[in-house]
């Protein structure tokens, strides 16, 4: 079964929020684990991980924190789950040479696929504008 790790949830969540500050600006872990009431050393080891796959850019010291690497529309969500969770194919890589399924090898690939383009066809804009409108922050210049 397909389930993505809470880990992987709260990587999406400080993504998003990454999104929505400035592009410049380094967000304090502190900052970021007071918000969303997590312990700093869990926030810091997806931070990390996210760090490791060149998703964020961390900063140490008294202006330190985190920002994204690159522009929030150049990210999908694929990318940032797959960071955390790796493969997103919804079947182990066991279960698809064990099982006699005869038959159903089609359906297992079409659901990947269709899994996959789901969360390719995403951005990380696309969430942080949606949860701009939502909490009233639609604006246009």
């Amino acid at each position: 079964m397909l389930k993505i790790s809470t880990k992987g949830q709260y990587a999406l969540l400080i993504m998003t929020e990454l999104a929505e500050s400035e592009q410049d600006k380094f967000i304090p872990l502190k900052l970021l684990s007071h918000r969303h009431n997590l312990s700093t050393k869990y926030l810091e080891q997806i931070l990390i991980q996210l760090s490791k796959s060149g998703l964020v850019i961390g900063l140490r010291g008294n202006n330190g924190g985190y920002k994204l690497a690159k522009k929030a529309e150049d990210y999908t969500v694929g990318e940032i789950l797959r960071a955390m969770e790796g493969d997103l194919n919804p079947r182990s890589p066991s279960e698809s040479n064990t099982l006699s399924s005869v038959g159903n090898d089609d359906f297992w690939n079409d659901f990947n696929d269709v899994i996959n383009n789901f969360v390719d066809s995403n951005t990380l804009e696309h969430i942080a504008e949606k949860n701009r409108q939502f909490n009233g922050y639609d604006y246009c210049i």
